[in-house]
């Protein structure tokens, strides 16, 4: 297990980027992919707010136990994508000298939340594409990259993507970093920095995921659906970042670009597609960032999540 890395998600975390009503969402509620739909009205109630629950988040090294719960997060980022997913969850287990996963803390006897203290809440990990150019579901990945950017992006962009994927001299490493909806973004905090020194150490003693020239990211985004507009009048063309703190990523990267994920998404892996009942238009953001630049978004990170 991790040193103490608990991070205290507190219901009312403070409103973070473009959506702080996440926070409000947060961590009580359970799983949205496999809870019930609770009664929501409490959360509107004044009376209530007094006796919001304060969960605990605890990071643990990944192990053979988390095998279903990673699996399942990263079938929420990838979806339908020609990807080996249960290939890439093995290779995040037996690397364990990085990366971690974030489960609940031990419960209180007299607490109401029955939570399984094994689920998997999130986790962070690293999987260096350049290193691991052999196996099928990083080849997979690249070629699932090169596809979307081919179909959204003109050809020269293509091709500047394919010359970082496939220069054997400059390691690019994807960093995945993936939560349920209903965990406050405070908790990346603790992740990236564990992360970070991870790799660092993984560079000094020569195993595997060590530093990276690159950071590659594939982030959940989405946007909203336009409506209707008088003609002339500005459209709202901007992506939320469904892990709010990666919008710090994209602001680093020397390039990036989009595609839709509308067709491959059914509701139980998307998570909610509305914000504030605004009907929201899902994609995926595909960033690169210099690894010199991490130095700025751990500043930018601390700065904004620090509870």
């Amino acid at each position: 297990m991790h040193g103490s890395m608990a991070s205290s998600a507190k219901r009312r975390a403070v409103g973070f980027g473009e959506n702080p009503e996440e926070s409000d969402n947060s961590s009580d509620e359970g799983l949205e992919d496999d809870n019930e739909s609770r009664d929501e009205d409490s959360d509107a109630s004044e009376e209530d707010i007094n006796e919001e629950v304060m969960v605990d988040f605890e990071a643990h090294t990944i192990s053979d136990n988390d095998y279903n719960g990673v699996k399942k997060l990263l079938q929420q980022l990838f979806l339908k994508a020609h990807v080996n997913i249960s290939e890439m969850t093995d290779i995040l287990i037996q690397q364990n000298h990085v990366g971690s996963v974030i489960r609940q803390a031990e419960v209180p006897e007299d607490s109401d939340n029955e939570g399984d203290l094994d689920e998997v809440f999130g986790f962070i990990s690293l999987l260096n594409l350049t290193e691991r150019k052999e196996v099928p579901c990083v080849e997979e990945v690249k070629e699932m990259l090169l596809e979307q950017c081919e179909k959204n992006c003109p050809h020269s962009t293509t091709e500047q993507w394919e010359k970082v994927l496939n220069d054997t001299s400059k390691t690019v490493g994807l960093l995945l970093s993936e939560r349920f909806i209903n965990v406050p973004p405070q908790i990346a905090l603790p992740l990236h920095k564990q992360l970070q020194e991870e790799m660092a150490e993984a560079q000094r003693t020569n195993k595997p995921s060590g530093k990276c020239h690159y950071c590659l990211m594939i982030s959940k985004t989405c946007k909203e659906v336009p409506k209707s507009i008088p003609r002339g009048a500005p459209q709202k063309d901007e992506m939320v970042f469904v892990n709010a703190e990666e919008e710090f990523f994209y602001e680093q990267a020397t390039m990036k670009f989009n595609y839709s994920v509308q067709e491959e998404t059914d509701s139980c892996l998307s998570g909610r597609w509305s914000f504030d009942d605004v009907p929201m238009k899902p994609y995926r953001t595909v960033m690169l960032i210099p690894a010199d630049r991490m130095t700025i978004i751990m500043d930018k990170l601390k700065e904004y999540l620090t509870v």
